[in-house]
């Protein structure tokens, strides 16, 4: 048996969710400070691939990063069915959730600290990093848990741009699904079962990290 979508899933899944926390952290904190009138538009927009089936998430991605797109013609090289492309629609579709937890976490933060932290001098960076990412650790740990278990199971905008390519895009749910559909209902079991295993250790491990904090 050919194990290779577990390690592709976890591959994908953990380098999706290293980009989501850096961003997510970043973008929600660019948020909160943003007073504009075009607030609400950003946030849809940033949640909007959580609301789209992940098929329409893989259609505009395939828009956007297929051989006709300009986009693509800055690319060194074609992304679409590439490992690189599974780490995009992994992104993509988990991004929302990293973003939208640690928004809600840094405004859970006393306005208090960090106006005590700017009269002692802070610079932004250093009051986004020193006082309000270890204030909202609960919330950006749930948030990485939940974008890494999001991350792990998509399957629409994979394989609508990265495809089922054995050894180098297949991940386990696409590995799923196909195995069902040439009749290989135990291969697709097991990786079922493998696929439930990481999701909830990643689980456990957010549990554990919430009641030492």
């Amino acid at each position: 048996m050919d194990f290779s979508p577990v390690w592709i899933s976890l591959k994908t899944a953990l380098t999706a969710t290293a980009i989501t926390f850096v961003t997510g952290i970043l973008l929600a904190r660019w948020r909160i400070a943003y007073r504009g009138k075009f607030g609400d538009l950003i946030d849809g927009l940033l949640i909007l691939p959580l609301a789209l089936p992940p098929t329409v998430v893989g259609l505009f991605l395939l828009m956007l990063l297929g051989r006709s797109s300009p986009l693509a013609l800055l690319l060194p090289w074609n992304i679409i069915f590439s490992w690189p492309a599974a780490v995009i629609a992994s992104f993509v579709v988990s991004f929302p959730l990293m973003y939208q937890t640690t928004k809600a976490a840094f405004k859970q933060i006393d306005a208090a600290l960090v106006d005590l932290a700017r009269i002692e001098g802070f610079s932004e960076w250093r009051i986004l990093w020193q006082v309000m990412l270890p204030l909202a650790w609960p919330g950006l740990a749930a948030g990485s848990a939940l974008s890494f278990v999001r991350a792990l199971g998509e399957f629409g905008a994979t394989l609508m741009i990265a495809g089922n390519i054995p050894g180098r895009t297949q991940t386990m749910p696409l590995a799923i699904f196909f195995s069902v559909e040439s009749g290989e209902r135990d291969t697709a079991i097991v990786f079922a079962f493998i696929s439930v295993a990481i999701s909830m250790c990643a689980i456990a491990m957010l549990g554990y990290l919430e009641k030492r904090h």
